[in-house]
Parts: C-alpha cells; structure tokens; sequence
C-alpha cells in the first residue's frame, strides 16, 4: 500500500479505531503494539503517522527532525538509522511505502 504524506499523518495514534504507524526510510511500519511508545503520551509520540527517519538517525525528539530527509547526515547517523530500521523490521510488520 502506498501513502502519501497526508495519509500517513492519520495513523498517528490520536483516533484508537485505526493502527500507528511510523515510517522509516519510507518504508511504512505498523507499531499499534508499541501503542505505549508511540500512542497519545508515549515517549515516542511524535513519530506517530510520520516518517520519523532524520530524527531516529539523530537520536532527536525535535519536531523539525522528525521528518524524511537525510541530506547531511554523518556516516555514524545513518548506521544508527540503520540499526533502527533493522529493530523495526524484527518487531513491526510493514504496511506499506511512503509516495516519494
């Protein structure tokens, strides 16, 4: 399944009769069983229904980093946002993709 942006932001965990998800890389995850990190409250919040792959590689919480673009990272940011990528890929089914 495809989503654009727009679409995305609908699964951020506000409305409890639809799933969360987080996109990383554009690659879109459902973490509703995270629903403690990522729901309303959670510490992870913010990524909710967005694709929150600068701010994973930077290890950031600022609202301006939660977003797609990697342009600048160093080469240690992208191993750390691999590393993430490969934890979701082992707890997180993928739903889908990001329309670049």
């Amino acid at each position: 399944m495809e989503f654009t942006e727009q679409q995305l932001i609908q699964y951020n965990g506000t409305d409890p009769s639809q799933p969360i998800y987080v996109a990383i890389k554009g690659r879109v995850f459902d973490v509703t069983t995270g629903k403690s990190f990522y729901g309303p409250g959670g510490p992870y919040a913010m990524f909710a229904g967005k694709d929150a792959s600068r701010a994973l590689a930077k290890m950031s919480k600022n609202e301006e980093d939660v977003c797609a673009s990697l342009d600048g990272l160093s080469e240690k940011e992208i191993g750390v946002l691999n590393d993430w990528e490969k934890k979701f890929e082992a707890k997180y089914p993928v739903v889908g993709r990001v329309a670049s």
